[in-house]
């Protein structure tokens, strides 16, 4: 991942970096009073919050279509700015489809409440590089010499890729052992081996950390450090939103198969964005045996997160998966008492508050999704099963080229003391249910 200085460009070492930039799938421009050649197209557009509270954060996507139709055909070397912003940010322009054109403009903006923001954009000459980063995804592999490599594009392991022994090896194979996600706020990882689970990072630092992490064997990350640590223990869960499918067997009752162990298949990681607004990547698992009788099922996952949320976002689609099989999620509850429940509203929103961090301080955790795709919450059994101690969360399949979402959320009490009474992260739930439910409107 590049780091820039502040600085301004113009010409050809503006279209150089920014050609660099789309290689890469990203590209960072600062949000302010820059100057602006007097012949640049320039347009108008308007965000409105519909809601009367005020939002934070707020991630704004521009497709290409909707700004060429105002502003003409734009080629990857021409800089949009957007100027009059008083308070400097990002913008990130992302190539979802790996088709080497961007098709999103990204942004977060802040709003009071019923607020209508006009942001002019404008086809500059220059360019204002942000050395500022608020999300970021990395895997790293373990080189000859127990250093780590450079951050992948595109990584892969073969099925039954078994998780590190550290009582033989000090480092695993992978940094963190397998891909990591972060933003200002909290970050994720997931075990790229046969575990397949996704953990927490706590942070109390707003600096990106995953490239650090787990490099130094003597620094362990179980323990409470000045950036944070590792905040969930997750056993033979689901931690912190992994996945498996509830199907129906003849004669027994629905089973509930986790995405992991020797059935899974190899796995494909790729990193799709990196910062400075959001991060977004792809697990894909194209040979999935769930049964166990040779039919097997594509899933993929793409997971994302951006600045200034207590939450990452994953969509996940399928190929010819069981015949009435469910997709399942949940919440590790290895340390709470109680989950929450709430699939009468919509969003629906299952969430545990208790002290159930590796330190024992507060943590809250949380599934939102849409209402529609919501079958059941439910709980995974505390022994004889491949999958225990969770809170589950059934969905509906998606439809064919489709894809179902949702949104896990971790709320460390170290992170914001809004968060160290149950009473707080309620009402951030709150708060986000009525964002989630409420989208900011573009004109």
């Amino acid at each position: 991942m590049a780091h820039y200085s502040p600085l301004m460009v113009g010409g050809w070492a503006a279209k150089k970096m920014l050609m660099k930039g789309f290689q890469k799938g990203v590209f960072m421009l600062l949000l302010g009073c820059g100057s602006m050649n007097a012949s640049a197209q320039q347009i108008i557009i308007q965000l409105k919050n519909q809601l009367p509270v005020a939002r934070k954060n707020e991630l704004i996507e521009l497709d290409r279509s909707f700004l060429e139709k105002r502003l003409g055909k734009l080629s990857e070397d021409v800089p949009l700015e957007i100027i009059g912003r008083k308070a400097p940010g990002a913008v990130q322009f992302d190539d979802l489809d790996g088709d080497g054109k961007w098709e999103k403009a990204v942004l977060l903006c802040d709003f009071k409440a019923r607020e209508t923001v006009k942001l002019k954009l404008a086809l500059t000459g220059d360019i204002v590089v942000s050395a500022g980063v608020l999300a970021h995804v990395r895997q790293r592999r373990k080189r000859y010499d127990d250093s780590f490599g450079k951050d992948l594009l595109a990584d892969t392991v073969p099925a039954g890729q078994p998780n590190t022994d550290f009582t033989k090896v000090k480092l695993p194979p992978f940094l963190t052992e397998g891909p990591g996600w972060e933003n200002d706020k909290v970050g994720f990882r997931i075990y790229m081996d046969v575990r397949n689970i996704k953990d927490i990072w706590g942070k109390t630092t707003s600096a990106m950390m995953m490239d650090t992490v787990g490099v130094d064997p003597s620094n362990v990350y179980h323990h409470l450090a000045p950036w944070g640590m590792d905040i969930l223990a997750v056993g033979k869960s689901l931690g912190a939103g992994s996945l498996a499918l509830s199907v129906p067997v003849a004669g027994k009752a629905d089973t509930l198969v986790r995405l992991g162990g020797i059935h899974m298949g190899k796995i494909i990681y790729r990193r799709i964005a990196d910062g400075p607004v959001r991060a977004v990547f792809q697990m894909q698992y194209p040979a999935w045996n769930v049964l166990g009788n040779g039919k097997l099922t594509s899933l993929t996952e793409q997971i994302s997160i951006w600045g200034g949320q207590y939450f990452y976002e994953s969509k996940v689609s399928l190929k010819n998966a069981p015949p009435g099989a469910r997709l399942v999620t949940g919440i590790v509850n290895l340390k709470s008492k109680k989950a929450v429940r709430d699939s009468i509203s919509n969003p629906s929103v299952l969430y545990t508050f208790d002290q159930q961090s590796e330190n024992n301080d507060n943590l809250g955790m949380a599934v939102m999704l849409k209402k529609t795709d919501l079958i059941a919450f439910g709980q995974a059994p505390n022994a004889g099963s491949d999958i225990l101690n969770t809170y589950t969360v059934k969905m509906k399949l998606p439809a064919a080229k489709q894809s179902v979402s949702f949104r896990y959320y971790a709320a460390w009490e170290h992170s914001d003391p809004a968060f160290s009474a149950e009473g707080g992260f309620k009402k951030f739930l709150g708060n986000q249910a009525k964002a989630y439910n409420s989208p900011i409107l573009i004109k």
